[in-house]
């Protein structure tokens, strides 16, 4: 006999986690497993961990799984690692092994801009430093670290084995999604385990060859932490900017941006033009040397890119 209409209800909630077909779905502070309508993939649409989706259930048959019937319009789409409307990241850059590089947390920082996501810079592996440095070192280091960083307007957080350190973090976890990226070996799922104890995120030791981290990280999942959803994902070891144009580099390093404002010309890219009003701020310390200077690391590696022909759309 045929289900009747009243039976089935229909519910908005948000993917935290994709097995074998099944997406489960947080919704109104339950979770729901759940699989995708028929035609989705004759539309060629597939969920994504951290999509907004509007499923089915069956109010008569609570041992059923619900239906995806809609996926919602998402904000963003991370493609490595793939999970989707992302509003923060956790940006987890170690002081030492592996040593702390402006370079790399620059481009981190250009890749979160560059999709409309708000970073959060936390520092990790404070108690080793001590153990290399004198105190008065280290603070330097740091301080050095968050006066380029915070004037800027970015969060930057130090972690080690203090409670209020932690504490401090998850103060920071707000509804929406959150991502933690990094280096591998810089302690992103050691972080985690601190963050959500109950998950027992594997973790893996630093490797010596090429003072790189094994990759340990399998799948994305969203943890619920607070209001909010925190996702952990594969550690990256170099980022590339495919879909990023020269002339739009600027607007994803804030202060460059709103020094280049005040240039003689609209179209300066704050290289050798006249009137670069981004020159006399670096000049004046109000643009941090090392800032400015990865910026004209990545124009290069931009200008320089071979073109890719027959790229297929997304």
């Amino acid at each position: 006999m045929a289900k009747q209409a009243n039976a089935l209800t229909t519910k908005t909630g948000t993917i935290y986690q994709a097995i074998s077909g099944f997406y489960y779905v947080w919704a109104e502070g339950e979770s729901y497993a759940t699989k995708p309508r028929g035609n989705f993939r004759h539309q060629q649409m597939k969920p994504l961990v951290g999509d907004r989706v509007i499923f089915e259930l069956d109010l008569e048959d609570t041992a059923s799984q619900g239906r995806i019937i809609e996926i919602l319009p998402r904000e963003n789409q991370l493609i490595r690692p793939a999970v989707v409307n992302v509003n923060y990241a956790l940006i987890v850059m170690s002081l030492v092994e592996p040593e702390f590089s402006y370079n790399l947390l620059d481009h981190f920082l250009v890749s979160v801009e560059l999709y409309h996501i708000e970073p959060i810079i936390i520092l990790t592996k404070y108690d080793l430093l001590l153990e290399q440095v004198p105190l008065a070192e280290a603070q330097a280091r740091i301080a050095q670290i968050r006066t380029v960083y915070q004037q800027i307007g970015y969060r930057c957080l130090v972690l080690d084995d203090e409670v209020a350190r932690l504490t401090e973090i998850k103060d920071l976890i707000e509804q929406g999604i959150y991502v933690v990226m990094g280096q591998s070996g810089v302690g992103k799922s050691t972080l985690l385990n601190k963050l959500l104890p109950q998950a027992n995120i594997e973790t893996g030791e630093i490797s010596d060859y090429l003072n790189r981290g094994r990759h340990t990280t399998r799948e994305v999942t969203l943890y619920r932490l607070g209001e909010g959803l925190l996702a952990d994902t594969p550690g990256f070891s170099a980022l590339e900017f495919e879909e990023m144009d020269k002339e739009d580099l600027a607007q994803y390093f804030p202060e460059i941006w709103r020094a280049g404002e005040q240039c003689r010309f609209r179209s300066c890219l704050h290289q050798q033009e006249p009137g670069c009003h981004v020159k006399v701020e670096v000049e004046a310390g109000n643009i941090a040397e090392s800032r400015y200077q990865n910026y004209c690391q990545l124009f290069t590696k931009i200008t320089q890119r071979k073109p890719i022909y027959n790229k297929k759309k997304k």
